[in-house]
């Protein structure tokens, strides 16, 4: 008995969890986390979120698709819940209706999580009983958070809390749920990766346009901080491409504006700084320009080498004495 005793500890002891879960529950990857999926009824948005200490829990977890739904199939994760959930919402079928039928027809359902929110702003989740704990889910008015494998079971509570109680854009909306998450202790495990994905709310038939936000922290110490810095860059290089599309339309003043917004944001990325100077000079303020050009080429030569590549495309309206003088700033 002792020796059998001995055998089943080292048993355990070798395999790791995930080990143990392909021997017995097949292939599926473990993805102990918590997440979000919602809809804004402003803007017909839809997004998911999720944090978890695992590898690119984004890959497995998260999926979209404008025009129908959001999914977040998590825990022990039958990563077919996300392609054949949004197959099924796009025949007509409610995110309810979706959920329900996915459970019925999954030997493992008592292990996995899975939410859903659809098109029309439907939301449902189910939680297995056999989720290692602390698990569960709470279903808002066009949202869900869930949650398994929690240091506590106020996690996804908290989660609901921080997003009804913000009124920012989805995306940031999104990110203060994982951070209410996390600031109740999170994954018992600890923190690695995150994913934030945003849809639009119709399809235009075009992925670029239709997949607004689409972010990955796949392997940090802290995924969460490192998941909001990005919305915070992706949200100034907004304004990066809107002067683009202004600078394309010789909107000079508009680009300026796009450009100068991002640089605010971003005060020391030397290529925000460089297009607004750009714009400067092509809205005939040249010499408010001179200082910022100093600066770049000062803390990267490569930006001046670049300078008179821009006039021939149109890009930079300089006459050669012009060109001259910027050129020669910091010599």
């Amino acid at each position: 008995m002792k020796s059998l005793i001995i055998y089943v500890y080292l048993f355990f002891s070798f395999f790791s969890i995930q080990s143990f879960a392909q021997i017995f529950y097949g292939s599926e990857p473990l993805a102990h986390t918590y997440s979000i999926v919602a809809s804004d009824p402003q803007t017909g948005e839809m997004g998911v979120a999720v944090q978890s200490h695992w590898f690119s829990v984004g890959s497995i977890v998260a999926w979209g698709e404008a025009g129908v739904g959001v999914v977040a199939t998590q825990s022990f994760v039958n990563p077919s819940f996300g392609p054949r959930g949004l197959e099924l919402l796009k025949k007509g079928m409610t995110a309810k209706e979706v959920v329900e039928l996915l459970i019925s027809t999954d030997e493992g359902s008592e292990l996995r999580q899975l939410a859903i929110v659809d098109a029309k702003g439907n939301s449902f989740a189910f939680t297995g009983s056999k989720c290692i704990s602390e698990a569960g889910h709470y279903i808002g008015s066009g949202y869900s958070v869930q949650a398994n494998m929690m240091l506590s079971n106020t996690v996804w509570d908290a989660m609901a809390k921080a997003f009804e109680n913000s009124d920012s854009p989805l995306a940031e909306r999104l990110v203060a749920a994982l951070e209410a998450a996390q600031n109740e202790g999170g994954d018992i495990r600890g923190k690695q990766s995150a994913c934030l994905l945003v849809v639009r709310g119709n399809a235009t038939g075009n992925l670029w346009e239709d997949r607004l936000i689409d972010l990955r922290v796949e392997d940090h110490p802290e995924p969460v901080k490192e998941i909001k810095r990005l919305l915070t860059v992706y949200r100034a290089y907004e304004h990066m491409n809107s002067g683009d599309l202004a600078v394309e339309k010789n909107d000079i003043k508009l680009a300026m504006h796009e450009y100068n917004s991002a640089m605010q944001m971003f005060p020391d990325n030397l290529e925000m700084k460089f297009w607004t100077a750009v714009a400067l000079v092509n809205n005939g303020e040249i010499e408010k320009s001179l200082p910022m050009f100093n600066e770049i080429f000062s803390s990267d030569k490569n930006w001046k080498a670049l300078t008179p590549r821009l006039v021939p495309s149109g890009l930079l309206n300089v006459t050669n004495e012009e060109l001259k003088k910027i050129l020669s700033v910091n010599e």
